[in-house]
């Protein structure tokens, strides 16, 4: 099974906070060990996966957008 670590979580934040310019991108540790949280201050944005099948390691980052948050974007 896929395991999280502390180090990767904090390098994932890192890696949101720099790749979209907002430290307060927060990434949080879940009871499942193969994903983490992710948060923008107190919204919750989706969830990361961690991936390592064949040996190679990636992140998928899901994240739900429903119609109602579109509803005000012009």
């Amino acid at each position: 099974e896929p395991r999280l670590t502390h180090p990767e979580i904090i390098k994932l934040q890192k890696f949101l906070q720099q790749k979209f310019g907002n430290p307060h991108i927060d990434v949080r540790p879940r009871k499942q060990n193969d994903s983490v949280e992710v948060y923008l201050g107190d919204e919750y944005l989706g969830l990361i996966y961690v991936d390592d099948e064949d040996g190679d390691c990636s992140y998928n980052f899901q994240m739900a957008i429903l119609d109602i948050d579109l509803a005000d974007i012009k």
